[in-house]
C-alpha cells in the first residue's frame, strides 16, 4: 500500500551500553508514593492504581528542553522508567517482572496550571501532560529494574524531591499487572511508575538532576522557546 503522507518518525529511547529501544507507548500511573499523594490532597491508602498516558513523540533526551507554551507553572516529577520487552494482558505479577527488558529515570513534566483547572472542570488531563518534551528519560539500563535505592530531583543543585524507590505504593511487578488488566502490552512500552513528594516550579535556565537507584543520571536544563 502507498503511503499519501510520509510515515511518522521512529521515536526510540537511548540505551546504555549503545542502541536505541524503539517506543511504542508512554503510559503513567499517578500518586503511587504516598508523601506525593497528602502533598497533591489524596488519600494515600493502597487503593487501585491509575493510569494516565502521553504520546509518545513527548519523549525526549536530557539538555536542552524548552518550556512549553499555555503555562506559568512548569512542575517537574521525578520517576522511574520501566522498559518492556515482552508483552501480554492479564499478567500475574512474577509474569510482569519477567517482561521487563531495562529500566532508567525519568521525569514527568506537568503543566500544574492546566491540571488544576482541567480537574476542577472535571476534563481530562491530556493538556497538561502530554505536551511536547514533556517526558525526559535517561539511558535505559537492560536488566531488573531496581526495587530500592534512593530516587532524588535537583534543581540548580539543591534537592527538591528525596524518596526511594521502596516507597513506592505499588511495585513495579504490581503497577504492569494491573496495567495488563486494561491494556494489552507490547514490546517498546515505557511505562512511569509515579513521583515522590517536593514537586514544584520550574523557570527558565533551571537545571535540573534526577536520579533513580544506581541507574544513569538525567540532566535537563529549561530552555526559552524557539
Amino acid at each position: 500500500m502507498d503511503l499519501v503522507i510520509a510515515a511518522p518518525a521512529l521515536v526510540t529511547a537511548p540505551v546504555e551500553g549503545g542502541g536505541a529501544f524503539p517506543v511504542r507507548r508512554i503510559y503513567c500511573v499517578g500518586r503511587n508514593y504516598a508523601d506525593h499523594a497528602r502533598e497533591m490532597g489524596a488519600d494515600p491508602t493502597r487503593e487501585a492504581p491509575f493510569f494516565f498516558s502521553k504520546p509518545r513523540d513527548a519523549l525526549a533526551p536530557g539538555g536542552a528542553s524548552p518550556y512549553p507554551p499555555a503555562t506559568r507553572d512548569l512542575h517537574h516529577e521525578v520517576e522511574l522508567v520501566l522498559a518492556r520487552g515482552r508483552g501480554g494482558s492479564d499478567l500475574t505479577p512474577d509474569d510482569a517482572a519477567a517482561g521487563i527488558w531495562g529500566a532508567a529515570v525519568g521525569i514527568d513534566f506537568t503543566r500544574r496550571d492546566l491540571q488544576a483547572e482541567a480537574k476542577a472542570k472535571g476534563r481530562p488531563w491530556d493538556t497538561a501532560k502530554g505536551f511536547d518534551a514533556s517526558a525526559p528519560i535517561g539511558l535505559i539500563r537492560p536488566g531488573p529494574a531496581p526495587q530500592s535505592g534512593a530516587i532524588t530531583l535537583s534543581v540548580n543543585g539543591e534537592v527538591r524531591q528525596s524518596g526511594d524507590l521502596s516507597d513506592m505504593i505499588w511495585s513495579s511487578a504490581e503497577i504492569l499487572s494491573h496495567l495488563s488488566a486494561l491494556f494489552e502490552l507490547a514490546p517498546g512500552d515505557l511505562v512511569f511508575t509515579g513521583t515522590p513528594a517536593g514537586v514544584g516550579a520550574v523557570s527558565i535556565g533551571d537545571t535540573l538532576d534526577a536520579c533513580a537507584g544506581d541507574l544513569p543520571g538525567l540532566k535537563v536544563t529549561i530552555a526559552p522557546r524557539a
